[in-house]
């Protein structure tokens, strides 16, 4: 894509990125080596502008290995040997490699983001599409996923974690914000949340679900250890506690509010060590 001064004119830029592209390229030059140019001379801000105006395109980028300041790329990446970036890692497609991504900002996807290695992000990351790593995930701000999330091994997340599809984990699953899914919620460890965890479909967990807040799925909710949570505990169908089960002091579990009541003995069964004092709905099973 050609891009000329009256075309990036009409996007209204600033008037430094404007100046720049008038005196350093003649107000004229293909899209993808304005961005590369711009982030070769640190005009982070400029071409991540571009970007967001102009959008994506069906290019790929294939390399063994990729280690740069930053790195904004308007089509796919396909790294063989891994990706290390000092600030941020953009691109208008998806990001796919073969080994780990590293960097100390943020990444942004506008597809997929599959990497056979862990990812570790000190900053945010977004994506656009499935997130899935080979290793770990460990995120130091907040994660936005629009579609699933899978590890098989931990994911950490400092902030908020929000996924439009599937959360799973092979290990834990710990957020230090609200933990919010639009379809279920897996992990061979603990699921746990800093603020509440919410899930569109069910929780499951190998050890203990803890969260600060409210704890609520549409579905059922199972952990084979503990189910703990600073304020209500409530589920569509039943839930299973292999140790205790506890909501916040004065807060309620219920059970069975996406079924019938006539339907608890079968479909809202409540089973822990011990019945809670504060069980309004569901059929206890002792």
């Amino acid at each position: 894509m050609q891009l000329t001064k009256n075309f990036v004119k009409a996007k209204q830029p600033c008037a430094a990125g404007f100046r720049w592209f008038i005196r350093n390229r003649n107000g004229q030059g293909e899209y993808q080596q304005l961005l590369d140019d711009l982030v070769a001379e640190n005009r982070i801000d400029d071409a991540l502008w571009l970007l967001d105006q102009f959008g994506p395109i069906d290019a790929v980028r294939t390399l063994d290995s990729l280690e740069a300041n930053a790195v904004v790329f308007a089509g796919e990446l396909r790294i063989r040997q891994g990706i290390e970036v000092d600030t941020i890692v953009r691109a208008g497609r998806g990001i796919h490699t073969q080994g780990s991504i590293r960097t100390q900002g943020n990444i942004i996807a506008g597809r997929d983001i599959r990497a056979e290695g862990g990812i570790r992000c000190d900053g945010s990351l977004h994506v656009t599409g499935d997130l899935h790593t080979g290793w770990s995930l460990d995120i130091g701000q907040s994660l936005n996923c629009s579609g699933q999330i899978k590890a098989h091994r931990d994911i950490r997340v400092a902030g908020a974690l929000l996924t439009e599809g599937n959360l799973q984990a092979g290990e834990d699953i710990d957020s230090g914000g609200p933990l919010s899914c639009n379809g279920s919620i897996k992990a061979g460890g603990n699921v746990i949340g800093g603020a509440g965890i919410h899930a569109r479909r069910g929780i499951m967990a190998g050890q203990d679900i803890r969260c600060a807040d409210h704890l609520d799925a549409h579905w059922g909710i199972l952990a084979r250890g503990d189910i703990l949570a600073g304020s209500s505990i409530r589920a569509g169908e039943g839930i299973e506690a292999g140790g205790l089960l506890q909501a916040g002091e004065g807060h309620c579990i219920y059970a069975g509010l996406s079924v019938r009541q006539d339907a608890w003995p079968v479909s809202a069964q409540v089973r822990a060590q011990s019945r809670p004092p504060l069980l309004l709905s569901g059929h206890w099973q002792s």
